[in-house]
């Protein structure tokens, strides 16, 4: 081993040391001091094993009663998601089961045991009809009627949950039936005290879930709808089934239309509607937002909190979850939710040092690498920047990045969507709904890349500016016309290194604390066998979309800034290389968001219609500063090592590992 790894070696330990000190406070959050018990486990359901996580005070002595609540988590998520919901219960006396529904987290069945049927509703159901075209036949792939039906509940009439071809909708609380038995039967939960809450897709399946047991011994108390949608009476047997004491949490900028009844703004004309006072029980004059309706006594409590933020954070907005608490507490009776105030909750604290642990070990892949390359081995990755022959100058290097920013920003509400739904990929192998929407707008990248890259080459060499792939960051020093299959053997292998070791790091998270990395959403978990198989599914092209996405940004689109030494030439060259990776999905940003709270709509059902809107312009909360960190890695590892073989096949490993690590899988 060479010199230099004394410094690498401390700072690897002081990144970990701070990483599993978040995790050791972060734990003593979520387990409140030791006054919550937590343990995960398998529920058995009639079509697999469901995955959990149980909240339980620890306070309970033996033979006592305490009130149970199911927690139901939405589309892409999984039970960690719950998190808010179940800390601040569970301190306050309930017994909390979180679920990994169907397709999602740890569970064994996929989303297809959801069911589906050949025809979709466009409008609230009750209020569709086959004349306005409201309720129409459609096809394609199974993951789109899947998703066509999300909002179609099992519940429903055959009309809506039976077709002609013998499909059937059999299972719309993906689970949650199954999971809401297993806890009743638990020997410290009272029967007589339970109560359901979800979050998007969890909505959905919190209704079926009360619909299943109305009217038994232990029917739900209380149902508190996280952005969920409404239906209509007619829609369902409503003269026997009932639902006890439902309060709906509305984001104010809700991305999904048919959680803001298929309009584009949350606002009176909403609240008026004959659906919104039909589940408020009142008159269009007197509904209100943040009023309840109707008695708990007899289970008529109704109520809707206009919460101002948007779909997402609606699962951690302080004020939405002490209304809920407050929900629960009166459903309930006897005042049985005590101890803290409902406005005093520490569940961010949690999030943000969790927050801090993941960035913490994703930083330490830095160091750890540089130990690495003092390995002889892996010491050969490191060559020279190419000559500054094919440097950009200001003016080029702007209309460069103008081109790139506007055909990623272009691609991308179009390519997600179809890639998402219809992009005919074979669904006994491309398994994962949201990562085949990234596979669809990367593979029409993938090929304007190889396009722009092969008219660049050829203009270059008519210039005499050509330097090869060596220039493109695909080459090395020696053979610099040549694509270099040593560095990227070796750059294959350095990145393996590193995720193993940030495996790790997730394995002890789970193992010692009960906490995996990621923010209010997943990201990094450990894999079960299917999904580690589909992490092998779609790192094949993730890796062929990052080499050129680096090569087009981080090589060929070199400056001056690409040269120049230390922190402050880093930080230079890097937002030039953050802009480029992640300037259209900026402007995306801006087109959804501005007119949202102008109060025109959100801008992509504005521009392009509600049908790309949704799951994918949700996402870019996320997805903005997921694509930050991976610039700084992927410019750290070009500057170092002089090619994108390893920082493109690290982002492209860590990229696949969040897609395929717990979100739905069908």
């Amino acid at each position: 081993m060479k010199k230099g790894w004394k410094l690498p070696l401390v700072l690897v330990a002081a990144f970990l040391i701070v990483a599993f000190a978040a995790l050791f406070f972060a734990n003593r959050v979520q387990r409140a001091n030791g006054a919550i018990d937590i343990s995960e486990g398998y529920l058995s359901s009639e079509v697999g094993a469901l995955y959990y996580k149980l909240y339980t005070p620890s306070g309970l002595k033996d033979g006592e009663k305490a009130p149970g609540v199911l927690l139901l988590h939405g589309y892409q998520n999984d039970h960690e998601t719950n998190a808010a919901y179940a800390i601040e219960l569970a301190r306050r006396g309930a017994v909390v089961l979180s679920l990994d529904e169907y397709g999602h987290g740890a569970s064994k069945p996929g989303l297809a045991e959801r069911g589906y049927v050949n025809h979709m509703v466009k409008v609230n159901y009750g209020e569709d009809s086959v004349e306005d075209n409201t309720f129409r036949t459609i096809g394609g792939t199974v993951r789109y009627r899947l998703l066509m039906n999300f909002s179609n509940l099992s519940f429903f009439d055959d009309r809506y949950t039976k077709d002609d071809a013998g499909n059937v909708l059999t299972d719309s609380s993906c689970g949650g039936i199954a999971a809401y038995r297993f806890l009743s039967e638990l020997p410290n939960v009272d029967k007589t005290k339970l109560g359901i809450s979800g979050h998007s897709m969890g909505t959905w399946a919190g209704w079926s879930v009360a619909a299943a047991y109305s009217g038994t011994d232990i029917e739900p108390k209380a149902t508190v709808l996280q952005c969920g949608e409404l239906f209509r009476d007619s829609a369902y047997d409503s003269a026997h089934i009932r639902f006890n004491n439902v309060l709906l949490l509305q984001a104010k900028w809700d991305e999904f239309s048919y959680f803001r009844d298929y309009r584009r703004n949350v606002d009176e004309t909403i609240l008026r509607s004959p659906l919104r006072t039909e589940f408020l029980g009142t008159t269009a004059e007197n509904a209100a937002w943040d009023k309840t309706f109707g008695s708990f006594s007899d289970g008529s409590a109704r109520r809707m909190e206009l919460l101002y933020t948007n779909h997402r954070l609606t699962t951690h907005n302080a004020h939405g979850l002490a209304v809920a608490l407050d929900w629960f507490d009166q459903a309930f009776g006897d005042n049985v939710l005590t101890g803290p105030a409902f406005s005093d909750q520490t569940a961010m604290t949690k999030e943000w040092l969790v927050l801090l642990a993941m960035l913490c070990a994703i930083a330490a892949l830095l160091p750890f690498s540089e130990l690495l390359l003092c390995v002889p081995f892996f010491g050969k990755l490191v060559q020279p920047l190419p000559a500054r022959t094919g440097i950009k100058t200001k003016g080029k290097w702007w209309r460069g990045a103008l081109i790139t920013i506007l055909i990623a920003g272009a691609t991308y509400p179009f390519m997600t969507q179809l890639g998402h739904a219809l992009l005919p990929l074979p669904e006994n192998i491309f398994r994962m709904t949201v990562g085949n929407g990234f596979i669809g707008w990367y593979l029409l990248l993938i090929v304007i890349m190889l396009v722009t890259t092969w008219i660049g080459a050829r203009s270059a060499k008519k210039k005499g500016t050509y330097d090869g792939f060596y220039g493109m960051g695909l080459g090395s020093e020696q053979k610099p016309n040549r694509i270099s299959f040593g560095l990227l053997i070796r750059a294959c292998v350095l990145v393996l290194c590193m995720l193993c070791f940030l495996y790790l790091v997730v394995f002890l998270a789970e193992t010692l604390f009960n906490l995996d990395l990621r923010f209010i959403w997943p990201f990094f978990k450990t894999f079960s066998l299917a999904r580690l198989g589909q992490f092998f599914v779609y790192i094949p092209v993730f890796a062929l979309f990052f080499l050129l996405n680096n090569s087009k940004i981080m090589a060929s689109m070199r400056t001056e800034a690409t040269y120049k030494k230390g922190f402050a030439g880093f930080m230079g060259n890097w937002w030039r290389n953050a802009l480029l990776m992640v300037g259209g999905i900026l402007i995306i940003v801006l087109i959804e968001y501005i007119p949202f709270f102008a109060g025109i709509g959100p801008g992509a059902d504005v521009l392009f219609g509600s049908t790309f809107g949704g799951p994918f312009m949700s996402l870019l909360i996320l997805f903005v500063p997921q694509v930050f960190v991976f610039s700084v890695l992927c410019t750290y590892f070009y500057r170092r090592t002089g090619s994108v073989y390893t920082g493109a096949i690290l982002v492209a490993s860590l990229a696949a590992w969040i897609v395929t690590g717990g979100s739905s899988m069908l």
